[in-house]
């Protein structure tokens, strides 16, 4: 019955959420007030329902209802309550129905937020918002029903992915969808200014809190898939540059590029075109993540359904919206000419930089991505793009970018003068300088990576440190430091994260090392300094498989550090071996060992790794998150946008 009821909620909410497309839209148009006010409670209905369809699912799976063909494909009665839950969004249909609540959510927010905004653009906002939900509830309803029945129900389940059964991708989808979904809203509030022929200050200040939180929450996402794939696939690694990966980074990119831009419409109202363009831009390579993931066009171990005919569904989406928004764009240029003036040296063409670098980024990702795609389609030829290429391709734009960061966030807006800021860099510059070369002397005969990446981490860290000291005064009055807007602390502590994740990436590059031999019990081998010594292997039994556990013993100069516990699980059910790595954390380098097959010697493959400063790129991401999170407390964020509102050209909707 609760099945039942969750399926119909679902096709209500189709129906309200084409409501919430229409009616405002028209009223918007014909200046009807009565229209307009729908947008509101249809927007809250519209979440309620889906919300509804999301629990009835979500009880399937918590109750084992292998009466429900999704409960019957991924979960199991012996699985862990977690993953039960989980379970729930680790497949096709029940992350897509998890990307419709979350689209909802965010609409819904608009509506019960957006208090302040002129009617005819709150409207036209929550209209494309449903518009949105009206595509993705049909692909649900018409190719990818969770709700669907089997008959006989059988008497157990098939199980959930065991690669998917961690607490680290139990929370990373939610995340990760929060902000590729965020970004919807931020298409939305481009297509209604376009509609609406207003863009101005106050449009960049409405749209900045919900790009900020997008951007966060893919922040947030894509660390977690990053230290889930470091501690969980046994690579050791913790980017691989999988199409997948690739998927979500180039939103993130854009959506970086974003709410940089979306300053300088706020403060400078310059910028527009190219701001309204990067908010269809990051949504549409959002879209485009999702038809990766989904349509098995690209080879990736992340991969959901490889479904052509699903595919080309998402496809028709991915096309509908963003050339539609593109062409909008095209239609309405007159109303985004540009105001503010500015000089060749000043904080606006610091930004304009720092856009360009990001959005070249993002355009080598997305060709060295979809390359081997191209190549198959119009040469004939299977080509694989890897590591190799992304490292060099890549990596020149984000150095560039921040060498810049520092100088550019100190600069003035408007018209400024370089010999004012770089007094105040120079003994930065040093001390960068001073640290680099330092790590050279004591890394003799290595690569220049590890010192190029600690010049770079020292140089962002210390212009953040830099900018908050400027803001003292001549005084040094330290209290005007907690008088400062957190928006203002938000950025230096997210650049101080991207230093932090820099230096991290560039140095467990340049200086670890690895180590793979057959070990025999008890015989002690040596690594990078340390001595490991296998004790023993166990075989042991868990809720739902079959484990091979590894006791290893850490030492160094005779004396034990750790002990530590490599596993190699065997799910049943699934048929489907996982790995388990140990990882001795510490706070300059972790130790990673690796449990392989035995030997007919009696020994065992083992695999170590010495990771210097891997728990840094994890906690540069967290900086990064907690800075956007800074930013989004500042109080300018909650008060009436309107009373920023400034007279600008409107051009008739009509």
């Amino acid at each position: 019955m609760i099945t039942e009821l969750g399926h119909f909620a679902l096709i209500l909410a189709f129906l309200v959420a084409c409501v919430q497309t229409v009616v405002p839209l028209v009223g918007a148009h014909r200046r009807w007030s009565g229209g307009m006010a729908i947008a509101e409670p249809a927007a809250t209905l519209h979440f309620l329902l889906v919300a509804l369809s999301f629990a009835a699912l979500t009880q399937a799976f918590v109750t084992s209802d292998f009466s429900l063909r999704l409960v019957v494909l991924n979960s199991h009665s012996a699985k862990p309550m977690l993953y039960k839950i989980s379970g729930v969004w680790g497949n096709h249909e029940g992350s897509m129905l998890l990307w419709a609540l979350i689209l909802s959510l965010f609409g819904a927010m608009a509506a019960w937020f957006g208090g302040n905004l002129p009617p005819t653009l709150r409207a036209r906002v929550l209209a494309v918002q449903g518009s949105i939900s009206v595509a993705f509830l049909s692909f649900i309803i018409l190719t990818s029903n969770p709700f669907l029945r089997v008959s006989p129900p059988p008497f157990d389940g098939r199980d959930l992915n065991p690669l998917l059964q961690d607490p680290g991708l139990a929370f990373h989808p939610p995340f990760l969808y929060l902000g590729y979904v965020g970004l919807s809203i931020c298409f939305s509030f481009a297509v209604a200014a376009l509609i609406e022929g207003r863009i101005d200050a106050a449009w960049g200040r409405w749209v900045r809190p919900w790009t900020l939180a997008a951007w966060m929450f893919l922040t947030i996402g894509i660390g977690l898939g990053s230290w889930w794939a470091y501690y969980e696939l046994g690579w050791g690694g913790f980017w691989f540059w999988d199409p997948v990966e690739n998927a979500s980074f180039m939103p993130w990119l854009l959506a970086a590029a974003l709410l940089h831009s979306a300053i300088v419409v706020e403060k400078r109202e310059a910028l527009k075109s190219w701001t309204i363009l990067l908010a269809i831009l990051a949504f549409g390579f959002s879209l485009m993540g999702t038809f990766i993931v989904r349509s098995g066009l690209l080879t990736s171990v992340h991969a959901f359904a490889n479904d052509p005919e699903r595919g080309v569904y998402i496809l028709f989406i991915l096309v509908f919206f963003t050339g539609g928004a593109l062409t909008l764009f095209a239609a309405r240029s007159s109303v985004m000419e540009a105001r503010g003036v500015f000089s060749l040296v000043s904080r606006e063409s610091a930004i304009i930089a720092n856009n360009v670098l990001l959005a070249v980024s993002c355009f080598v990702v997305f060709i060295g991505t979809m390359w081997p795609m191209f190549a198959e389609m119009f040469f004939d030829r299977t080509l694989s793009v890897g590591p190799p290429f992304f490292n060099l391709a890549f990596t020149p734009f984000m150095v560039v970018l921040g060498l810049i960061l520092p100088f550019g966030s100190m600069l003035p807006w408007k018209r400024a003068r370089a010999g004012h800021v770089l007094p105040r860099l120079v003994p930065l510059v040093v001390i960068a300088v001073l640290v680099m070369g330092l790590v050279w002397t004591f890394q003799t005969g290595r690569s220049l990576l590890g010192p190029v990446g600690v010049f770079l981490g020292a140089w962002l860290i210390g212009g953040a440190v830099t900018d908050l000291w400027s803001r003292t005064g001549r005084s040094r009055d330290l209290r005007r430091l907690l008088r400062l807007p957190r928006a203002d602390w938000g950025k230096s502590v997210a650049h101080s994260g991207l230093g932090i994740t820099m230096l991290a990436i560039a140095g467990l590059m340049a200086w670890e090392q690895e180590d793979i031999r057959v070990v025999q019990p008890g015989q002690p081998y040596a690594v990078g300094g340390w001595q490991l010594e296998l004790i023993g292997v166990s075989r042991e039994k868990g809720p739902n498989y079959l484990s091979t556990i590894g006791e290893v013993s850490l030492s160094k100069n005779g004396s034990e550090i750790a002990r530590l516990f490599p596993e190699k699980r065997i799910y049943p059910v699934a048929e489907m071996p996982t790995t388990e790595a140990a990882i001795d954390y510490r706070f300059l380098r972790d130790i990673y060992v690796v449990i392989g097959d035995a030997q007919a010697n009696g020994g065992w493959v083992v695999r170590t790794y010495i990771k210097p400063l891997a728990s840094w790129i994890w906690g540069g991401a967290l900086l990064m998150a907690l800075g956007a999170a800074l930013s989004l407390s500042d109080r300018r964020y909650r008060v009436a946008a309107g009373a920023a509102r400034m007279q600008t050209k409107r051009v008739p909707a009509e």
